[in-house]
């Protein structure tokens, strides 16, 4: 996968990164995903947001493998906002998800440790 952060979210939504159209919409949804996990404690603790496909999953998450669910949260997230025709049964069932993640992402990091 990609390692940019907006191009890997876009694939996940089944967008090619070459089609642009949506991406100010797509980054609005990242950086507040991003927030809700600086808020949670993972990546850099003074903040961070993209502005373009150049940011990378590395920057943000740096080197920790226990991670990588922080990506599969994002995209949910994104997805929650992006896809207003979800059905109730689908979008309850993404709810659920994401809410399982932010525990287990939570439970990962230490909001405390600098280095996440």
């Amino acid at each position: 996968m990609d390692d940019s952060i907006l191009n890997s979210v876009k694939k996940m939504l089944g967008i090619t990164k070459d089609y642009a159209v949506f991406d100010q919409d797509i980054i609005i949804g990242i950086n507040a995903a991003l927030n809700t996990l600086t808020q949670i404690g993972v990546g850099p603790c003074g903040g961070f947001f993209i502005t373009d496909a150049l940011t990378t999953w590395d920057e943000f998450l740096g080197e920790n493998p226990m991670l990588e669910q922080v990506k599969m949260y994002v995209y949910l997230k994104v997805k929650q906002v992006f896809d207003n025709d979800m059905s109730g049964s689908f979008s309850s069932a993404v709810d659920e998800r994401i809410k399982e993640l932010e525990w287990r992402i939570s439970v990962q990091v230490d909001p405390g440790d600098k280095e996440n």
